[in-house]
């Protein structure tokens, strides 16, 4: 049954309200010392992140396991992508393709992500639409479980946005 869900794109949309102007979210996707600050889910960390946040601009993010992760402390994940679209505080969007490092030939996992950002009374509403495209041999229930990792992510932002803001 598992293997039946993942012979056709697999498609998720997440949408999440901020108390936060909507600058303000768009540089926590855009500013790499900011996404570093709540990008993966808890017991991760971001020790490598390049944006440029500009059509043919590249996301690259790693995210590492911390030592609360158990067997998985030190594994790292990157993210490598190419943005495709760039509509500065309301729209971007990018192709890319996550993998565990050393495992990239069975593990990739190809996706776009399209994220909306719209304001209202200064609170920020984003909607992240993924759709995966393509998943590698041993990377099933990594895809499996990519919209729980996103929901966590997207948590993770509310709560660090307030020093973000400072």
């Amino acid at each position: 049954m598992i293997l039946q869900l993942f012979k056709k794109k697999k498609e998720f949309s997440l949408e999440r309200t901020y108390p936060a102007p909507i600058a303000t979210v768009w540089d926590a996707w855009t500013k790499a010392e900011m996404l570093q600050q709540w990008w993966g889910p808890k017991g991760t960390f971001v020790p490598e992140c390049r944006i440029d946040a500009r059509v043919g601009g590249d996301v690259y993010v790693v995210m590492e396991a911390g030592e609360g992760m158990g067997k998985y402390a030190g594994t790292r994940w990157p993210m490598a992508g190419t943005f495709t679209r760039v509509d500065p505080v309301t729209r971007m969007t990018y192709d890319a393709r996550s993998w565990t490092e050393g495992q990239e030939a069975t593990s990739t996992i190809e996706h776009t992500n399209d994220i909306t950002l719209t304001e209202r009374d200064e609170q920020t509403t984003l909607t992240l639409d993924v759709t995966i495209t393509r998943i590698g041999d041993k990377a099933r229930m990594a895809a499996f479980g990519m919209k729980m990792g996103y929901k966590a992510q997207l948590d993770k932002l509310a709560e660090q946005l307030p020093a973000l803001r400072d």
